[in-house]
């Protein structure tokens, strides 16, 4: 049966993206001012699972659209050129061509937003994706805990946008956060940003790692005001990743930020995000936060794998009535 509602590919997407974010100043008073209402924003984000109820063709819908958003990843140790080249394989083609089909929408062509991988992994992931639009996004700055020389962590941005990176996702100092050394800490995202270039950088705060919602909604301002074009969640190498309170958060800092200077942020939670029901919940969160344009993948990214495999079983019971095992779902 077909679903209820087109869903646009990343070709379709290419006019889309919006200006760079060129950063402010630094405004010192605006960050220490900000304050975080920790009972409240843990009431609201409780409360989100049970706001929607998304279900049947509408859902298919919904799932088909989380596949744009999704940066398949693979950032492990054992991590080789065959391993990268066959999931950005899956990248190109996520959702098998007979569900497609049954669910009406061959038409379109559905990728994922990015495929994401260590510098090392650049040069592979971009031959591999060559012709088919999909950005290859390079994890970088001593990632992921950024502990390595501030001059390396540059060098090592510039060296992944030589080798055809077009987004970069840069991991903060937590030390700046936790030591409330808000300058230093915009310095060093300007410094990144400065040697990102024309490429867009993802700003991951390593939320986890700050202690406290107050920590996130500032370091999501001074982020943003230092020009990251994205805010993201986590590593995914944390204790804690991705939540909903951090991304309540986060997502209010954005509004608020576009509020105050007209630019638009993107948001990436990573993380954690393995099932399908999780990312209809946090596509909810996104529309009514922040509306239905940042429900595009140039402003909406998700770090993940497994969800994938999860939205194409999902996908598969729609068509067929029947869960198949997730086995046959695998990344490459």
């Amino acid at each position: 049966m077909p679903v209820q509602t087109p869903v646009s590919s990343s070709a379709d997407l290419s006019q889309l993206h919006p200006a760079r974010n060129p950063g402010t100043a630094l405004d010192l008073d605006r960050i220490r001012d900000i304050r975080a209402n920790t009972a409240a924003i843990e009431r609201r984000a409780a409360s989100l699972p049970g706001r929607r109820s998304i279900k049947k063709d509408w859902q298919a819908a919904w799932l088909l659209k989380a596949v744009t958003f999704i940066d398949l990843t693979t950032l492990a140790g054992d991590d080789t050129e065959r391993r990268v080249h066959r999931l950005c394989m899956k990248a190109r083609q996520p959702i098998r061509a007979d569900i497609v089909a049954a669910l009406g929408m061959s038409e379109h062509r559905i990728t994922t937003g990015a495929v994401c991988v260590y510098h090392e992994m650049v040069p592979a992931a971009v031959r591999a994706l060559d012709g088919s639009g999909i950005p290859v996004a390079a994890v970088s700055t001593g990632f992921p805990a950024g502990l390595s020389p501030l001059r390396l962590r540059i060098e090592e941005i510039r060296d992944s946008v030589a080798a055809g990176a077009r987004e970069i996702d840069i991991v903060i100092s937590r030390r700046h956060v936790l030591g409330q050394n808000w300058q230093a800490l915009y310095d060093e995202i300007r410094a990144f940003r400065e040697a990102c270039g024309d490429v867009h950088m993802k700003t991951i705060l390593a939320t986890g790692d700050l202690g406290t919602l107050r920590n996130v909604a500032r370091a999501s301002w001074v982020a943003m005001m230092a020009g990251a074009d994205f805010i993201k969640t986590s590593t995914g190498k944390e204790g804690v990743n991705a939540t909903l309170p951090v991304s309540l958060v986060m997502i209010r800092a954005i509004r608020a930020y576009h509020e105050a200077t007209g630019i638009r942020i993107g948001y990436k939670p990573a993380g954690g995000i393995s099932k399908a029901k999780d990312v209809l919940t946090y596509m909810a969160l996104m529309k009514d936060e922040l509306g239905t344009r940042w429900l595009q993948p140039d402003l909406f990214r998700i770090g993940a794998s497994s969800l994938l495999g999860d939205i194409e079983r999902q996908l598969e019971h729609h068509v067929t009535g029947r869960y198949s095992a997730s086995y046959r779902h695998a990344m490459g």
